[in-house]
């Protein structure tokens, strides 16, 4: 069962941060894929900081957050 909150909070990070960066979404799979590396990256980094997040809530912002820095990263490297 965490396995499919896991999906979920990936799915709605995705989507989230593909309004904030993009202005609209990647479809079900992008946002999937986006929400689920981003949820891992955030994790990475709140533990890098010494951040701690706690609830449904804090893993949504934790995969928000660790998503728009993906995709922020993408960005630049597709300028390049």
């Amino acid at each position: 069962m965490s396995f499919l909150w896991f999906l979920l909070i990936g799915l709605a990070a995705g989507f989230i941060a593909g309004q904030i960066m993009r202005g609209s979404g990647f479809g079900i799979l992008g946002n999937l894929v986006v929400g689920v590396v981003g949820a891992m990256l955030g994790g990475i980094l709140f533990g890098l900081l010494g951040l701690s997040a706690y609830g449904l809530l804090g893993q949504l912002v934790t995969a928000t957050v660790g998503a728009v820095v993906l995709l922020w990263i993408v960005s630049l490297v597709r300028k390049n």
